[in-house]
């Protein structure tokens, strides 16, 4: 049941849940510093935390109704919305090259038409899986042309590891790691096929506790800050709580920008560019008004200043 603020008549839900990821840097950095918890400490609202696994877990947690908070990619999230889930989307926390193409060292695979016909493991329904689309649709090739073998991207980097698939279409920090400690290649690249990290709550809990949204969200913004202004910490923070090496998350932080937060014109007409693979793999309805469902995902009104 919903409790009053101690600061004013505003209700608050009885706890707050939000998650963190590994592919979410300034969600760790969060958890690690408490300042979520210190923002509500005076309303006695408890912070829980919860794992997100991928951007596929994180939207279904939403959907169910176990978190109130969940990171995804922006095309993950648009291809949720777009298939029933009641997603707000009210801030973007970074744009990362997080997805790429990977293949045992010493595969004969050098580049993605060489896919055909074969295994690549994929997470459905996050930005690695729409990265292969979008890789493959360039190249010429389809979904058909190659077999998925949907695994979460821990599982799909085991597997890549053990050659019982040819092809991993992976995350970081899994990539990266893959990279550098497993010694795989990667066969394919493409900044551009990367969407935006979007932080999301239902319309549900939007409509009945503004106030904690914009809240939450004036607290990312001050981590995103303080994460610019220090990244050796930020690095140290990362390897940490992801339990990686240094050496991997620094990889990682070489390819993430935080230095934008505001979701806006450029942020929209890149997700409304990229829809157009969750059509043409018939992954949303074909009557679906994509660019609707973009303009209704996507609120910047919670971000400060906006």
């Amino acid at each position: 049941m919903p409790v009053t603020s101690d600061l004013g008549a505003s209700p608050l839900p009885a706890e707050l849940r939000i998650d963190y990821a590994d592919y979410n840097q300034l969600s760790l950095v969060l958890k690690k510093l408490g300042w979520l918890e210190k923002e509500f400490e005076a309303d006695k609202l408890p912070v829980r935390w919860v794992f997100s696994g991928g951007s596929n877990l994180a939207l279904k947690n939403l959907r169910d109704n176990s978190v109130d908070f969940g990171s995804s990619s922006g095309l993950s999230a648009v291809w949720s919305k777009a298939n029933g889930n009641p997603l707000r989307t009210v801030y973007m926390f970074s744009r990362s090259e997080w997805a790429m193409l990977l293949v045992p060292r010493d595969s004969r695979i050098n580049s993605v038409p060489d896919l055909k016909g074969e295994k690549i493991a994929a997470t459905p329904g996050t930005d690695p899986f729409f990265f292969l689309l979008r890789a493959l649709h360039e190249a010429g090739l389809q979904k058909s042309d190659v077999v998925i073998v949907p695994l979460q991207h821990v599982k799909g980097g085991i597997a890549l590891n053990r050659e019982q698939v040819d092809a991993w279409a992976g995350c970081d920090p899994y990539c990266a790691s893959s990279q550098l400690e497993k010694g795989n290649r990667v066969i394919y690249r493409n900044p551009r096929f990367n969407s935006y990290g979007f932080l999301n709550t239902s319309e549900r809990f939007a409509a009945s506790y503004p106030e904690v949204v914009s809240r939450v969200v004036k607290v990312y913004e001050m981590v995103r800050r303080w994460a610019i202004r220090h990244p050796d910490e930020l690095e140290l923070i990362y390897a940490d709580e992801s339990r990686i090496s240094l050496p991997v998350a620094q990889l990682v932080m070489s390819r993430v920008d935080m230095s934008k937060s505001i979701t806006g014109i450029s942020e929209l007409k890149s997700l409304k560019d990229a829809a157009h693979v969750l059509s043409d793999a018939n992954l949303v309805k074909k009557e679906t008004d994509m660019n609707k469902v973009i303009d209704e995902l996507v609120d910047p009104g919670f971000i400060p200043g906006k």
